[in-house]
């Protein structure tokens, strides 16, 4: 999604952070080298133990995973639409962007910088308590807040490692992971105004209208330069 540094590392090597990973056993070891799954495994460990703990299964565990999922393509496309490829606008006099678009943008300049791929870490810092907050002060069964949480920070892993591997050099062996793959290069490398999901290939996209088919558009000037301002 983007980094987990909040500015650029200075005087940086060619090559620095660009190791060919081209295994998924060497992919494996250098994304828990990355401060962000590490967030991520560690609170939905103990969102796991802790939904465990209190038992009390209902069908209602099983819907609220079943929903979450449904919606997390349309999330994730919101997300990238409307967050990360905010584009800076004066309001007010005052240029107002932040961290998740500006490191977004750098992410599309290089690509293959992988402390760019990661959720950067501040922005978990304040997202993963709000999300445990939000879960346990909603009204209603402990139990099912709890399974929220399992599912959302499930999720949130998966994204990590998804998007982390795709930007790797580990080639897809399977057809699932080639859509999700290719879906994903064609954001990067064909146009920056199409195919918004990450875990999944022609899904919100289609019912959005962000899945035309690749040899109809034309390569952007600007995908590795979101909206062309350097």
């Amino acid at each position: 999604m983007a980094t987990d540094r909040a500015a650029p590392a200075p005087h940086r090597s060619p090559g620095e952070h660009r190791a060919r990973l081209t295994t998924l056993h060497t992919a494996f070891a250098e994304f828990w080298r990355h401060p962000s799954p590490w967030l991520i495994a560690v609170s939905l460990a103990g969102a796991v133990v802790a939904r465990a703990s209190l038992g009390h299964w209902q069908w209602t565990d099983g819907l609220v995973l079943i929903v979450l999922l449904a919606l997390s393509p349309l999330i994730e496309w919101l997300i990238h639409v409307g967050v990360l490829h905010w584009r800076p606008r004066q309001i007010a006099g005052l240029t107002v962007d932040w961290m998740l678009p500006r490191d977004h943008r750098r992410h599309h300049r290089d690509p293959r910088d992988l402390p760019l791929i990661f959720i950067p870490w501040p922005v978990l810092v304040g997202l993963l308590p709000t999300l445990a907050g939000i879960a346990l002060l909603a009204p209603g069964r402990i139990e099912l807040s709890l399974t929220f949480l399992v599912t959302v920070t499930a999720f949130l892993l998966s994204y990590e490692w998804t998007h982390y591997l795709i930007h790797t050099d580990y080639k897809p062996r399977h057809r699932p992971y080639r859509a999700v793959y290719r879906n994903h290069r064609y954001h990067h490398f064909k146009s920056e105004h199409y195919w918004f999901t990450v875990t999944t290939a022609g899904t919100a996209d289609r019912v959005l209208g962000t899945h035309p088919d690749p040899a109809a558009v034309a390569t952007s000037q600007t995908a590795r330069n979101l909206h062309g301002i350097g």
